[in-house]
């Protein structure tokens, strides 16, 4: 019974500690998800949104391989389009949006609320090619963006089905518990967007709608060439902040959000915070609709090497071409180090490893509050199991 007792005690306090670890992991890298669900050349504004989100994020740094592009259908090849293979989003047809550099990953009858949520929650086939799948980690910031018809708490897509909020908030959910990001930015561009987020229950998730609940979603301006509308307000006003940065530019998600006009959208644009805890001031919009790698500068060359140059003996005799023996007959007994102590350690008791691998997650820790919380949870657990040894 103590041993059983024992045991629960070391499982609890490892799970604290792989809890905690988890917000202290560093942004590694960047995804987008971008997801038109509408078919249909009447809805050619659409596929327009996500395309023009699609270049958007490629210019800010987003490669191809980590981005997932759902169109449900293909406009550049509509028998009603002046413009073959071209797909514009403003009158003047200045840029093609469908140019030689698009890479769609779903297209057409692929696009369905269940590749989507596999997408999500990587539950593909063996089948799936590597390139149409989220390989995404607990260090990933990852950009959803989704555009369509919708309505309160969901989405069309296809017109054939519907993506339900619970359905968005359980795939998220899933998302979370198997550590496929650190943070997840929601973007939808429908009627009642809001509506979708109300599921959602899951930490370092923020969510933007380009309407709240009762409110439409509407088209910017129509093209008399094209015949149809081209754009959607919501995007082009997001588009419209993002032409004026580059990809060291260091706006914030906060100045992102101010940026939207009610009166220039025709509805309220609304984002969702609470699930967020990071100061919207203080996140620049390239943490997810960017990619910009963190250049760290050092005052000394790397230590590892630094290191090995020291301890090293080199005997200045020695041709350049020909390896020193002193040296490599080092390196063999550093090596044969190295395995002993491996063996000695996978001969340890399983009690001792764990106990090591307990403090080296305490060692990682970077927040005091968690720290001190996780010392609090031990102290009362180990309290309760002395008093019930004591009885």
């Amino acid at each position: 019974m103590k041993i059983l007792i024992i045991l629960v005690v070391m499982l609890l306090c490892y799970s604290f500690a792989s809890s905690s670890g988890d917000t202290t992991t560093i942004h590694t890298n960047n995804w987008a998800v971008l997801v038109c669900t509408s078919r249909f050349w009447f809805n050619y504004r659409h596929m327009a949104n996500t395309l023009s989100l699609y270049r958007t994020v490629k210019r800010l740094g987003i490669p191809d391989e980590r981005i997932i592009l759902m169109l449900a259908d293909d406009m550049a090849c509509n028998s009603r389009n002046q413009y073959p293979a071209q797909v514009f989003n403003n009158e003047n047809h200045q840029i093609n949006l469908y140019g030689d550099n698009v890479e769609v990953d779903y297209r057409g009858y692929e696009v369905t609320v269940e590749n989507f949520l596999r997408v999500l929650t990587g539950r593909h086939e063996n089948a799936v090619p590597r390139s149409k799948r989220l390989l995404s980690d607990e260090g990933s910031h990852i950009l959803l963006y989704m555009t369509g018809h919708g309505g309160d708490e969901f989405l069309k897509f296809q017109d054939a089905e519907e993506l339900q909020s619970h359905d968005l908030a359980d795939a998220v959910k899933q998302m979370k518990e198997k550590r496929r990001f650190k943070e997840l930015l929601i973007m939808v561009d429908t009627c009642q967007a809001a509506t979708l987020f109300n599921q959602l229950q899951s930490p370092g998730v923020l969510a933007i709608g380009s309407s709240l609940k009762g409110e439409n979603s509407y088209s910017h301006h129509l093209d008399s060439d094209i015949g149809v509308s081209v754009v959607d307000r919501f995007t082009y006003y997001t588009l419209a902040f993002f032409e004026r940065l580059n990809i060291y530019d260091n706006a914030s998600l906060n100045s992102l959000f101010k940026s939207y006009d009610p009166r220039q959208l025709m509805s309220t644009a609304y984002y969702r915070t609470d699930l967020y805890q990071p100061d919207l001031a203080e996140v620049p919009v390239t943490n997810f609709f960017g990619s910009v790698m963190e250049t760290i500068h050092t005052d000394s060359p790397y230590k590892a090497f630094s290191s090995r140059i020291s301890n090293s003996k080199v005997n200045s005799d020695t041709p350049l071409n020909e390896p020193s023996q002193h040296g490599f007959k080092e390196d063999v007994q550093n090596a044969n180090n190295q395995n002993d102590e491996l063996k000695t350690e996978k001969q340890k008791c399983p009690y001792t490893q764990m106990r090591a691998d307990f403090h080296e997650k305490l060692v990682k820790l970077e927040n005091v509050d968690t720290l001190v919380n996780l010392s609090i949870a031990v102290m009362v657990l180990v309290v309760i199991v002395s008093s019930s040894l004591l009885r």
